[in-house]
């Protein structure tokens, strides 16, 4: 995968580092492997990301944190992930996630009042959507990365042996019949 275009757009591991609000996790964020650009902490970093964005809390970020120390995926990406779920996006998603509830459950939809968000005929539908779409976008993420990234590779890797068939074949002295 491209690491310059992802480093360009990361913030500095040093700044992180320094945060306030990432601070209750200690001496682990100096762990190298939190701030590695490879194929696995990218692609988990997409999982963990993609997972805490659907987790309907104001602490999606610090979750996510979390997940990335314990998975050992790539820290600034994970949480830079969860704003895919901001103020803006946020009302579509989640009600998208209440029909996978509603759809998941087979419960018919409730009628919006303060009674049925209290008594959980909402609620319930919601977190079982979100839980879906976390999930699922976790494993697409995930294995989706990995293939992308296989896929650059293998292409890189086909433009080198062109190139080096191309330059064996204008030079004469690199040629087989010589």
């Amino acid at each position: 995968m491209p690491k310059k275009f992802i480093k360009k757009y990361l913030p500095n591991p040093e700044t992180i580092k320094k945060h306030k609000s990432l601070q209750f996790l200690g001496d682990k964020l100096h762990d190298p492997n939190l701030w590695h650009l490879n194929r696995h902490s990218v692609s988990m970093a997409f999982a963990v990301g993609l997972f805490c964005a659907w987790i309907p809390t104001p602490t999606q970020m610090a979750i996510a944190a979390v997940g990335a120390v314990y998975f050992r995926s790539n820290l600034p990406l994970s949480v830079a992930l969860v704003w895919i779920t901001n103020p803006i996006t946020m009302p579509p998603l989640f009600y998208f996630a209440y029909l996978v509830g509603l759809w998941v459950l087979n419960v018919p939809a409730a009628a919006f009042s303060l009674d049925a968000v209290l008594s959980g005929e909402i609620l319930l539908p919601f977190l079982t959507g979100c839980l879906v779409m976390g999930v699922t976008c976790a494993i697409i993420g995930q294995y989706g990365i990995l293939h992308l990234w296989n896929y650059y590779i293998q292409r890189k890797w086909k433009e080198r042996r062109v190139k080096r068939e191309l330059a064996a074949s204008q030079n004469p002295c690199r040629s087989k019949n010589w």
